[in-house]
């Protein structure tokens, strides 16, 4: 195992580090109101999706003043909380404005057991990213009782020791039905398994993590930056909207 693919030996389920702390968010002062930008003819800014330098995906105008990131986990029940309640109003409300772009990188809490969604999240390439997303935080409740189970997952887990990365993201695939989760989405199992062996992607999954984890202090998810700050103690819509509007959204 090498030290990139080291967070492959995570224990499951690291409730500590899925879930914000609660409370009150932080204050601002509030800025002057943005004005709004209308997307390219015939499209809505919810259409236009990128892939960042940062190995993000990014939603909405990319020159939005306001920029929004979040670095989650697609196991994570707070990340999945957010994506249930707040997705539609931030896109509907905000990054439709041409006002506010959001942006999700993947910050893999779980080890191994977070692995294959992430990769095969970003299989279909920008257009389905955000949508595979929504599913996949809706579909939680399905891999719960998978994940729950203590000796199917510890079986597992022994089974693939010393196992090389792809085939660790590839056996956690089939254990919690991800590949037929993307195929029934329009995802071909052989375009599925050939993501899963992704290593290059892995690796810029992994790099992503460690430089956010060693330089802008994340360690949980989610974890949210506005326009590069870092938000403490927001992890729910309500948490997080006032923020927004505090920028001008």
């Amino acid at each position: 195992m090498t030290m990139r693919f080291a967070f492959l030996a995570v224990p499951l389920l690291l409730l500590a580090a899925c879930g914000g702390s609660g409370g009150d968010a932080n204050s601002s002062a509030p800025a002057a109101k943005v004005a709004a930008v209308a997307p390219p003819a015939g499209k809505q800014w919810t259409d236009v999706v990128e892939k960042t330098p940062e190995g993000g995906y990014r939603m909405g105008n990319p020159d939005a003043p306001i920029k929004l990131v979040e670095y989650g986990s697609r196991l994570c029940p707070t990340c999945g909380n957010f994506g249930r309640t707040g997705q539609e109003p931030l896109t509907n409300n905000y990054v439709k404005t041409g006002k506010v772009s959001y942006e999700f990188r993947e910050f893999l809490v779980h080890g191994a057991p977070d692995i294959p969604g992430a990769l095969l999240g970003r299989c279909a390439g920008p257009g389905p990213f955000f949508p595979l997303l929504e599913a996949m935080f809706q579909a939680q409740d399905q891999m719960e009782p998978k994940l729950a189970d203590q000796q199917a997952t510890r079986a597992l887990q022994q089974s693939l020791v010393g196992a090389p990365p792809t085939k660790v993201a590839t056996a956690w695939a089939e254990y919690l039905g991800y590949i037929d989760f993307v195929k029934q989405r329009g995802i071909p199992e052989t375009q599925a398994r050939a993501c899963l062996n992704d290593s290059k992607d892995l690796d810029e999954i992994t790099k992503g993590m460690q430089d956010a984890s060693q330089n802008k202090g994340v360690n949980g998810t989610p974890t949210f930056f506005l326009n590069g700050q870092k938000l403490d103690d927001v992890a729910t819509w309500p948490q997080l909207e006032p923020h927004l509007k505090a920028a001008g959204a």
